[in-house]
């Protein structure tokens, strides 16, 4: 698939954000009790037009490998210790800057705060406070963290000075 090289991002009052990476957590964020949500597969293929994805969890369930096989996106599956601080390093190998970073976990909050974007997700898992307060932005559930970036005017309203 041709892929654009970056998603811009024009933030009044702030700088614009230059997107080129997707990062996000598995269970809690993209599914429930290891489960796909519906509806995140379209979004994903639509989001693959602009940024390369990539999935980076601790599969708790052992369901994302299958889950995630035909979609545009590169799975990590981590080790169970130091997850925080594995998918801080990931977001910096591909360059903290240009990412966006999705999850709902304490072991996201890193990850969250030091991506260009970070966004929490509270959905049938709920949210770890400390991924709350890492985050840039708080939605309540994956269809509306990917609606902010297929739909950036939302983004911009929302972070805007």
């Amino acid at each position: 698939m041709e892929r654009s090289d970056a998603l811009e991002i024009a933030i009044p009052g702030q700088a614009t954000l230059h997107l080129e990476y997707l990062v996000l957590d598995y269970n809690g964020t993209l599914a429930v009790d290891g489960v796909l949500l519906p509806e995140v597969a379209d979004a994903m293929w639509r989001l693959a037009e602009y940024l390369s994805i990539h999935v980076v969890t601790a599969d708790t369930f052992g369901h994302a490998r299958e889950a995630l096989a035909t979609l545009p996106c590169e799975l990590t599956v981590l080790h169970a210790e130091r997850q925080d601080r594995a998918k801080l390093a990931y977001i910096e190998k591909l360059g903290a800057k240009r990412c966006v970073a999705i999850g709902n976990g304490r072991n996201d909050r890193l990850m969250l705060a030091r991506a260009a974007l970070g966004i929490a997700v509270v959905q049938a898992e709920g949210a770890a406070v400390e991924a709350l307060l890492a985050a840039k932005v708080v939605v309540p559930d994956i269809l509306s963290a990917l609606n902010l970036l297929l739909h950036p005017l939302r983004l911009s309203a929302t972070l805007r000075s």
